[in-house]
């Protein structure tokens, strides 16, 4: 006959679950500062990549250099690239009133410059030919990080010509019809020069800067694009309207037509192909070193456009 089985009591069960409670508790605590241990080692790599990253951003800053200003050049070749870029892009063209567009016109460069420690801030500078609207030749806005890693801005005092100043807009000479235009529109474009009031959050400079700045083509080519779309869905109408109403000789004749138009363009609108064309070569090279007979080395662009009339473009003197 087997022995009746031990009761326990419930003060036993309560002794025996508060001790694996404390056990358990402590093993916890072990654990939180074994992982706030490893977690110091994480944050101090995640420092040191940091280090690491910034030394490659401003080795590369360097090599761009070259690039932007040649760009620059061929970009000048383009009237009214930047207005048509600033216009094309959806977050800038939110921010330009009619006048805005105006005064845009006159821009004929742009430059981003990040400051040596990049982390310290930039500057982007607008340079305007002369103009109805302003003095300045260069309207200029600068980004700056302090020691306590405040950020803070200033910009270039716009000396505006008389009754031309756009951030003062005047509703005294609107009729009650516009009035209500007048009140949707955004306030000037300009008015960014003059508003310091939270750098750490500006938007339109970190746009320019880390958006159009890097490729401005991609948006100045936008209305290219949807031309391109257009035409050919025209085409496509009038390839099903016509098809077996035309012969050969009226096809002809029509090709003849719009090689004449061709041939009728004016001098500056080839410029601005070319010049197309040469920004395109810019950004789409294979960079590759070569050496030449006496053995210097020199970095050649090489078109992968690959088109017949395309001279590459060779940069000496950069290693």
């Amino acid at each position: 006959m087997s022995a009746p089985a031990a009761k326990v009591s419930k003060k036993e069960l309560n002794s025996n679950h508060d001790g694996a409670d404390e056990t358990s508790e402590k093993e916890q605590q072990e654990a939180i500062e074994h992982i706030d241990e490893v977690q110091n080692e994480i944050d101090r790599l995640n420092e040191q990549a940091s280090e690491e990253i910034l030394k490659v951003e401003q080795k590369y800053n360097k090599l761009r250099q070259p690039f932007f200003q040649k760009r620059s050049e061929l970009i000048a070749k383009i009237p009214n690239f930047w207005v048509t870029t600033f216009v094309n892009h959806p977050q800038v063209s939110a921010l330009l009133g009619e006048e805005d567009e105006e005064a845009l016109h006159y821009l004929t460069r742009v430059e981003v410059t990040e400051f040596e420690d990049i982390k310290s801030g930039y500057r982007i500078d607008f340079y305007f030919d002369e103009n109805p609207y302003f003095e300045n030749k260069v309207l200029s806005k600068e980004f700056h990080l302090n020691e306590s890693g405040d950020p803070s801005s200033k910009s270039t005092e716009i000396k505006w010509k008389s009754g031309k100043d756009l951030t003062k807009r005047s509703s005294q000479t609107q009729n009650k019809a516009s009035r209500k235009r007048q009140h949707e529109e955004p306030e000037s474009f300009f008015t960014w020069f003059t508003d310091h009031s939270d750098a750490g959050a500006d938007e339109l400079g970190e746009v320019i800067k880390d958006d159009i700045w890097p490729n401005p083509l991609q948006y100045y080519l936008v209305p290219d694009m949807d031309d391109e779309e257009g035409e050919g869905e025209e085409d496509d109408d009038d390839d099903e309207e016509e098809e077996g109403l035309e012969d050969i000789d009226e096809e002809g004749d029509e090709d003849e037509g719009e090689e004449d138009e061709d041939d009728d363009e004016g001098e500056e609108g080839e410029v601005s192909n070319l010049a197309l064309h040469a920004i395109q070569v810019v950004f789409e090279t294979d960079l590759v070193r070569r050496q030449s007979h006496s053995d210097k080395g020199e970095l050649v662009l090489f078109c992968t456009l690959r088109c017949e009339n395309c001279d590459c473009i060779n940069l000496s003197g950069f290693r």
